[in-house]
């Protein structure tokens, strides 16, 4: 009885070695394509700089945007962080 169990044993890790095995082997073909990897054309590479560009473009806008606070704004909010910083000790 030991016998056939550990047969079993070793058939069914032989089985899922292999199994594991040729998943991975799969994996590393199936990206590829089995073909050469495209090289991009000129106007496609000037396209993707011209939407880089204008992404960050957009984004340094964004910070355009934003304005400095008066005195008497930045004296408010700390007064607030203060007082909620002694609303959190007690």
């Amino acid at each position: 009885m030991k016998a056939i169990t550990l047969l079993l044993a070793g058939a069914l890790t032989a089985a899922f070695s292999t199994g594991s095995a040729l998943a991975q082997q799969g994996k590393g073909r199936q990206g590829q394509g089995g073909q050469r990897p495209q090289h991009m054309t000129h106007e496609d590479r000037q396209r993707m700089r011209d939407d880089m560009r204008d992404a960050y473009r957009d984004r340094d806008r964004g910070r355009d945007r934003q304005r400095q606070m008066t005195r008497e704004e930045r004296d408010k909010l700390r007064r607030d962080v203060q007082d909620a910083n002694r609303n959190l000790k007690r």
